[in-house]
């Protein structure tokens, strides 16, 4: 999607999320079908209940950026769907975790910030264009956005991926989807896009 398509899109989808399902105690979903334990233990958890109204806020307001998109919108919706779901499954997988309620905090974050930074629902900062292997055609505009925990969008030519910041990283390196990482180290930046090889990119001058 075009960055001013986007940004433009930004006031009306702020405007339009309101505070849809923050005046209930509990999560965005039916406890009584909560079948799953970590839908159980959002149910009797008031921050994990919380954290769930807030990403059902989000999410819709990332598919209402959606349909105002004229071409392409459905299937845009689709693939959100779709991701979503898988998302709830990567949430669930938190039974397996020694900590179960961390993980699962961290899940809703990490997504809730990919989310709001994909679909531009927090202003981000100016964009930094970083030139890669010393090529100027192979070029990284990465807008940072201060989401918590921060994130960075990132386009590169027709692809747009999202990185979350790595609390366990030394630096500002953030983690994405498919491997995704972009590793901040004063002007240069290492990456590992989705796909291709790591490489190292230099702030543009």
């Amino acid at each position: 999607m075009n960055s001013r398509l986007m940004t433009a899109m930004l006031g009306l989808a702020l405007l339009s999320g309101g505070a849809t399902g923050l005046a209930q105690a509990g999560p965005a979903f039916d406890c009584s079908k909560a079948e799953h334990e970590i839908e159980r233990l959002i149910c009797k958890d008031d921050d994990l209940a919380a954290r769930d109204r807030k990403m059902a806020d989000v999410y819709q307001q990332a598919v209402r950026v959606m349909e105002k998109i004229d071409v392409g919108s459905a299937e845009a919706i689709k693939t959100l769907k779709t991701m979503q779901r898988g998302w709830i499954g990567g949430r669930n997988d938190c039974w397996k975790a020694a900590d179960k309620r961390q993980c699962t905090i961290e899940s809703y974050d990490r997504r809730t910030a990919y989310l709001q930074a994909r679909y531009f629902l927090v202003e981000g900062e100016a964009p930094v264009t970083y030139t890669c292997e010393g090529n100027p055609s192979n070029a990284i505009a990465a807008t940072f956005i201060p989401t918590k925990p921060a994130s960075v969008r990132l386009e590169r030519g027709d692809s747009v991926e999202v990185g979350v910041v790595s609390p366990s990283a030394s630096g500002g390196r953030y983690e994405g989807d498919f491997g995704l990482f972009f590793w901040v180290k004063g002007d240069e930046v290492q990456v590992a896009w989705p796909q291709d090889n790591k490489f190292s990119c230099l702030v543009a001058k």
